[in-house]
């Protein structure tokens, strides 16, 4: 049960809806007595109405009333809702689905990452290079030439370019091909940020054989790096950009989104967008702490969270605080995962990694985090943090499972944002704790092929096991982390929800490969985290996720059959229309 608070803050959730969702499907069966006299302002039929209710029911056609589902039936039920200004949309038998949720993007970021012009997502070496010679052809000497998100893994060679091949394409312009917590420097980049063969840093890498420097970084040598600044933008130029990003997530189904890494002032931004009729996606934004709570008493934790002036839940159906969120560790991508063995040989070799026993950089200990956790929870905060590491999934786990003795931790609904990696240990755990796998299948879609060569067949068994974690009674919700570039499908890390849900299925990879079948879920099981279960994790499950009389008029017109197709045309799942709020905001 959700604590009073909580419920009180959240307003149109759990209880407090509850009720009069009950009383509509109870009083009219479908489109019965509880209704009538009720005119629809829209009525969708001839129809195939995937519902997500807790049967998975299908029905025919759903009518729209302030906003609203109003009832949900047969063709003949629901139609007797209309009247002489009832919209009547014939869906000509395609099927509608609850509006779809992202569960974690950073569109403030992707929306602006292209402001300034294009680049690529190189799937080869060779593709990379050619992009940087292109780059250092047309820029003048010493501009620097900077990829945003360049994961070196993703490449078909799998490795980072070579400090000799970054040099060649570039000799006088700086380059930096950032991975996020690892990445890739030049030497002309080492020379305009002062680095030189005495500068002594543990983030700046070494060739084991001669000792010098091999343009390898990990993260925690960023701050050496001497870039240009970043563009700054006016508040209407962002939400003008997020705007435009928001249609292009319509586009594809979604109709609410997670934003994994906000601030407090990035609340004004929604809020201008939303007084501004810019909004077509609800928003449930994660704040990060910006303050260093390693160093603070428990009493001074507590104030920091108060100065927030925020918590889990403010807001209202547009615009909610989501959860309060921190950074556990690195990236599987560059090496840096908190791990809970060593990662091998391979790793050391693609990574640049000289101690057979280094497992990652975590950023804290459990008992660092957990004053952070208990603190925020006696707050009435969801708590989570970025993992990507098993060894950082278990060190979550005893931060929570310590704050869990302080203060009823399940009903917070806590959350692992990545994790990755779940041993049975570990989703037992989250299961006792009401912990929700935040998880990204397009990771899996993306990066399962490198994990299997880097990490080995054993392993692998614990990377993105969703099925093992739905069969364990954990909550899986679905995201993507969206970072950068506009396309949904080429985009990094590509967003859209119907390549992610063919994953899952099908499980799997960008290169045709087929890795642990056995962790393939359903069809009904992948749309659940896309939809009801994203809701659940924003304490919204009352209120949208499914297609329910009472809730939301969110939902999705697709222009194939989502149970019936092909497995394989999952991925190109097409959009005919998105509605939200019962208001059209895409057409195809």
């Amino acid at each position: 049960m959700l604590s009073d608070r909580l419920k009180k803050r959240l307003g149109a959730c759990s209880g407090l809806l509850l009720l009069p969702v009950l009383t509509l499907v109870l009083a009219a069966g479908c489109a019965g007595p509880g209704v009538r006299g009720q005119v629809a302002d829209a009525v969708y039929y001839n129809g195939k109405i995937l519902t997500v209710d807790s049967g998975f029911s299908v029905a025919r056609a759903v009518a729209v009333k302030d906003g609203r589902f109003l009832a949900v039936g047969s063709d003949e039920q629901v139609l007797k809702l209309a009247g002489p200004r009832t919209g009547k949309i014939d869906l000509g038998g395609r099927t509608a689905v609850p509006g779809l949720i992202e569960a974690h993007a950073h569109p403030e970021r992707a929306s602006l990452s292209e402001a300034e012009g294009t680049f690529p997502n190189p799937r080869t070496l060779g593709q990379l290079l050619d992009w940087i010679r292109e780059q250092a052809q047309r820029k003048p000497a010493g501009e620097w030439i900077i990829h945003p998100k360049m994961f070196a893994t993703r490449l078909l060679e799998m490795r980072a370019p070579t400090l000799w091949e970054l040099d060649s394409v570039a000799p006088e312009n700086p380059v930096f091909l950032n991975g996020s917590y690892g990445g890739s420097i030049n030497s002309a980049a080492m020379r305009a940020s002062g680095i030189t063969g005495q500068t002594r840093h543990p983030g700046l890498l070494r060739d084991k054989a001669t000792g010098r420097l091999n343009g390898l970084l990990r993260y925690t040598a960023f701050g050496l790096l001497k870039r240009p600044p970043a563009p700054s933008y006016t508040l209407e130029q962002r939400a003008g950009a997020l705007a435009d990003m928001f249609t292009l997530y319509n586009k594809v189904g979604f109709t609410g989104v997670t934003s994994g890494g906000a601030s407090v002032a990035d609340t004004a931004l929604y809020r201008y967008m939303q007084k501004k009729g810019m909004l077509t996606l609800r928003a449930f934004l994660n704040i990060m702490v910006d303050f260093p709570f390693k160093d603070m008493s428990d009493e001074e934790i507590g104030r920091a969270i108060d100065s927030l002036g925020v918590t889990t839940g403010d807001g209202d159906e547009w615009v909610r605080i989501g959860a309060l969120k921190t950074m556990i560790d690195g990236g599987i991508l560059t090496g840096t995962a908190y791990l809970r063995e060593p990662w091998g040989t391979k790793a050391q070799e693609i990574f640049g990694i000289t101690d057979p026993d280094y497992r990652g950089l975590p950023r804290m200990t459990a008992g660092e985090l957990e004053p952070l956790v208990t603190a925020g929870a006696e707050r009435g905060w969801k708590m989570t943090a970025h993992c990507t590491g098993g060894g950082g999934v278990d060190l979550m786990l005893d931060a929570f499972e310590a704050a869990g003795r302080k203060v009823d931790v399940p009903p917070l609904r806590f959350s692992i944002i990545h994790g990755n990696f779940f041993t049975p240990l570990s989703m037992q755990r989250c299961r006792a704790l009401g912990v929700i796998a935040d998880a990204q299948p397009a990771w899996f879609y993306e990066d399962a092929d490198a994990m299997l060569q880097i990490l080995g067949p054993e392993r692998i068994r614990t990377f993105h096991p969703y099925r093992s974690l739905l069969e364990s009674g954990v909550v899986v919700s679905a995201g993507s982390d969206h970072m950068v570039r506009l396309d949904d499908k080429e985009s990094i890390n590509p967003y859209s929800p119907w390549l992610a849900i063919w994953s899952m299925v099908t499980r799997k990879t960008r290169r045709g490969t087929v890795i642990l079948p056995e962790e393939a879920i359903t069809r009904e099981q992948a749309l659940r985290c896309y939809t009801i279960n994203n809701a659940y994790a924003s304490f919204e499950e009352d209120l949208k996720g499914s297609i329910e009389p009472g809730k939301l008029a969110d939902m999705v017109v697709l222009e194939k059959d989502y149970l019936g197709c092909p497995a394989d045309s999952l991925k190109d799942m097409k959009v005919a229309m998105t509605v939200l709020g019962g208001k059209v905001v895409y057409r195809k």
